[in-house]
């Protein structure tokens, strides 16, 4: 893969993101959290199913299948620990720990690849770092009452998103991109499955997914894409340049936010987007 289609591939993850955040607000709010992550997975696995008849015998191999199975259940786990942050925490402050993620997936990249930055890419990537956190703080009064409710799960949800991010690039680069995918996505879905049927059957389930089924189509769709451009841009690139890129993501969903919510964001969250977004595009010319 060239350096130019892997630069793609990192702006297309980030802007499919983008979207589907935007889609994934709106349809948890709609159907509920593990619902939403349930309808993910089985979109996800269901549509890469055709594309996945070369990659099947990567399975007959017990290392690629234990980091695979490792890299589905982190995920089921991460997203819930994601979505309780969520719920019991302000966003405000939720979404600008949640955003820890980046660092930890960088130093990942730095101790187990080897990968290293010049001073002009840390310091754009340290811009983006800031742009972003500026587009997640809606008030920086909040900052003076000390530890809100949520901080330590997003905390733990940082760390475990930095986690998959590094496996799903690792998972890339040894076994292949749709599989770092594929794979991870089924074992998600039977677990939300699993748990759906405990807790509310699977009737609802089927009845919201009909009920809403275009909303959760395209948020499936969305989601699932960015993933599998996520994969095929590690899968030549630099974990933590890669990254860095996407991380950009709530910029897009900012603007859908303000298109079609009417939502209104202050000055500081505007400037922090168009950073974010400038500072991407100039860490992809430094490569």
């Amino acid at each position: 893969m060239g350096l130019e289609t892997g630069l793609l591939f990192a702006f297309l993850a980030m802007l499919s993101w983008g979207i589907g955040d935007f889609l994934i607000q709106k349809t948890t709010r709609k159907v509920g959290d593990v619902e939403a992550l349930a309808f993910i997975g089985l979109i996800g696995a269901i549509g890469l199913l055709p594309f996945m008849a070369n990659d099947f015998q990567l399975l007959f191999s017990f290392q690629n299948v234990l980091i695979l199975l490792v890299l589905g259940v982190i995920t089921f786990i991460v997203a819930l620990f994601n979505f309780e942050a969520l719920k019991k925490g302000k966003l405000s402050i939720v979404d600008v720990v949640l955003e820890l993620e980046l660092p930890i997936t960088i130093v990942l990249g730095f101790l187990v690849f080897r990968e290293t930055l010049s001073v002009l890419q840390l310091s754009i990537i340290s811009l983006i770092f800031i742009g972003i956190v500026l587009m997640a703080t809606k008030s920086f009064s909040h900052f003076k009452k000390g530890l809100e409710k949520g901080v330590l799960l997003a905390v733990i949800a940082a760390i475990g998103m930095g986690a998959v991010n590094f496996l799903t690039a690792a998972s890339s680069k040894q076994i292949s991109p749709l599989m770092a995918v594929w794979f991870p996505w089924v074992v998600f879905t039977i677990l939300c499955i699993i748990a759906i049927s405990k807790r509310d059957g699977l009737p609802k389930l089927i009845k919201n997914g009909l009920r809403f089924k275009w909303l959760v189509l395209a948020m499936g769709v969305f989601d699932t894409a960015a993933w599998i451009f996520y994969a095929f841009a590690v899968f030549g690139q630099e974990i933590a340049i890669t990254t860095a890129i996407t991380e950009s993501y709530p910029a897009i969903a900012m603007l859908l936010g303000i298109r079609f919510n009417r939502e209104r964001i202050k000055m500081h969250q505007c400037s922090g987007a168009a950073l974010a977004l400038i500072s991407s595009f100039l860490l992809a010319m430094t490569i």
